[in-house]
């Protein structure tokens, strides 16, 4: 079934998103099973101490084609080479105490039951979207002249897959790195028996190379080398750019990338597609600046691969299959409660709770509006997410009455083995028909004020009713926190014109992230007086949900408004350490 097909509620821009993030994975995922026979770990590294991981950096195709599409200005390059983890697996605790102190990252070290943390070199880590500048690449022209070089992030928990039968079968880890910048903590891990993909891709910036062959050397840098003894293996690709028109083979949003085996006498090579890369530079820095997803969220890398890969006939190699798992399960809608919550509600005393906790606001502009926004005006445009510290999930089920637009919702408690224990009502899920929606929100989730300069008078006010989803890992290190959570996408999560009952999940450690090209996302700025002002946004602020705790419901970006009407800027400080206007 074709992805657009399976999600005809979402709005296009947000399903190119996913096929995106889903077709990078999967040139990374598919090519994985190629060096699972290579026996990796066992070359000239020395054997690791028991619970200690052996690394090692391997390329899965001893060649590789990109294919560049005519308009754009470059190519985005997955050259195929993976990490590989042996012996024990590879895990990384990410976290900071708040955003006055600096982010420290320790190695956990298992060996049995015995657990061991070992400290990352105090600033080597500098945010959560992976290890900085571990990947050494340099790319040379038929003529043996060094044409491009650079540097790029790994992170762990990029698409990976199995290198043997016999590794576990699924990865525990999470299944991305958080690209918030108001993350709190993340947990980053490669299983043994494992390989994770180093390809790194930066939609705003992609490689500009000529049609023409080349020569790729890819290496780790020293600093991880000696950190974490990984041999110095440098291997080599032979690199192809072609160059395709808009009317030539696969036409404009085709292949990106194929990789195959440079073996002759026809062996099994690997071939395949990265569709819609043709179309990314399009999308670059949508959704206010971010490239790394429409919502600002951290997409799961491999969350629509089975289905985007189906439609384009490349599925066969999908599910777990000899020496490979895919790792790649799309989220069925999540089902709520058969039938109404009967009985008196209530809540037992010392029932685990959910805690809601809202962020700054940042992706801060000066736009010209949204769709349903009147046109010729100055708006004030954000990001703002709110998310849940546990240690319970938020639960919450809507039903519908026959023929109106309104649902109502109720809130589920769970003991700590996950039975139902009480329920208690949560007003109201309403159908929200503006494109860039079109699902069911939960009303008066979260609502927006612009105070003025003394924090207290209301300069503009508005809320917002949200469809919730678990689109940013803000801290997997909190008690009960769900490394794999259901839903992750909206396409997933909320329903559709025609639902009768919807249920809608925030896990414990995620947050939801609506951002600022979404309609409603803004304030009218128009007229207003240049100066400081306050961006407060509020969780639960009619106080319909229960919660843990409600003082840290509340936060507050300071922005500076300038210019004149038609022409209007906005300057937006640090918090703390936090430079993310």
């Amino acid at each position: 079934m074709a992805l657009a097909d399976e999600e005809p509620m979402t709005r296009s821009l947000h399903r190119k998103g996913l096929k995106r993030t889903a077709f990078a994975a999967g040139a990374a995922l598919t090519v994985v099973a190629a060096v699972a026979g290579s026996a990796p770990g066992a070359g000239a590294a020395p054997a690791s101490p028991a619970g200690t991981p052996k690394l090692k950096l391997v390329a899965a195709s001893k060649a590789v084609t990109a294919d560049r599409y005519e308009g754009n200005s470059g190519v985005y390059l997955d050259l195929g080479t993976y990490v590989t983890v042996d012996n024990a697996p590879l895990e990384l605790k990410v976290t900071r105490k708040s955003y006055k102190d600096p982010i420290v990252a320790q190695q956990i070290l298992r060996n049995g039951s015995k657990v061991t943390t070992k400290t990352l070199p105090a600033g080597l880590v500098k945010d959560f979207g992976g290890l900085p500048d571990f990947l050494e690449v340099s790319i040379k022209n038929a003529a043996g002249v060094e044409v491009q070089k650079s540097k790029s992030n790994f992170c762990l928990n990029n698409a990976s897959g199995r290198l043997r039968p016999d590794a576990p079968a699924t990865s525990h880890y999470p299944e991305s790195c958080s690209t918030n910048p108001f993350t709190l903590g993340s947990v980053w891990g490669v299983e043994k028996g494992w390989a994770a993909n180093t390809s790194a891709f930066d939609y705003d910036r992609p490689v500009d190379l000529a049609a023409g062959e080349y020569t790729v050397k890819v290496g780790v840098a020293k600093k991880y080398r000696d950190l974490f003894g990984i041999p110095d293996d440098r291997p080599t690709i032979a690199l192809t750019v072609r160059e395709i028109s808009d009317g030539g083979e696969g036409g404009a949003g085709g292949a990106g990338l194929t990789a195959h085996s440079a073996t002759t006498g026809g062996g099994h090579g690997a071939s395949h597609d990265m569709a819609g890369m043709a179309g990314m530079e399009g999308m670059a820095g949508m959704g206010g600046g971010h490239h790394y997803g429409p919502r600002g969220a951290d997409a799961p890398t491999p969350s629509a691969l089975s289905h985007a890969l189906e439609a384009r006939g490349l599925a066969h190699h999908l599910g777990d299959g000899s020496g490979h798992t895919d790792g790649s399960r799309i989220a069925p809608a999540l089902k709520s409660a058969t039938k109404r919550p009967t009985g008196r509600a209530g809540v037992p005393a010392n029932v685990p709770k959910p805690d809601l906790r809202s962020l700054p606001a940042w992706d801060i502009a000066v736009t010209d509006g949204e769709d349903g926004d009147v046109a010729g005006k100055d708006y004030l445009a954000f990001s703002a997410n709110v998310w849940n510290a546990g240690p319970a999930p938020l639960v919450v089920d809507g039903f519908r009455k026959p023929g109106a637009d309104l649902m109502d919702s109720y809130q589920y408690f769970y003991d700590a083995k996950g039975k139902q224990v009480g329920y208690a009502p949560a007003g109201t899920m309403e159908w929200d028909p503006r494109i860039g929606h079109e699902h069911w929100h939960f009303t008066d989730f979260a609502s927006y004020r612009l105070l003025a300069a003394d924090q207290k008078e209301i300069v503009k006010s508005g809320k917002e009713a949200f469809c919730l989803a678990n689109t940013d890992a803000i801290d997997y290190t909190v008690k009960n926190a769900n490394w794999h959570p259901y839903n992750t996408d909206l396409s997933t999560a909320c329903g559709q014109q025609n639902s009768i009952s919807v249920r809608e999940v925030l896990d414990v450690g995620s947050g939801d992230t609506y951002t600022q090209y979404r309609p409603g996302q803004s304030f009218d700025i128009t007229g207003l007086p240049n100066g400081t002002y306050y961006i407060q946004v509020i969780a639960n602020p009619a106080n319909r949900l229960q919660e843990t705790d409600t003082k840290n419901n509340v936060s507050l970006r300071k922005v500076v408004l300038g210019g004149t009407d038609g022409a209007r800027t906005v300057s937006v400080p640090p918090v703390d350490l936090i430079n993310a206007p």
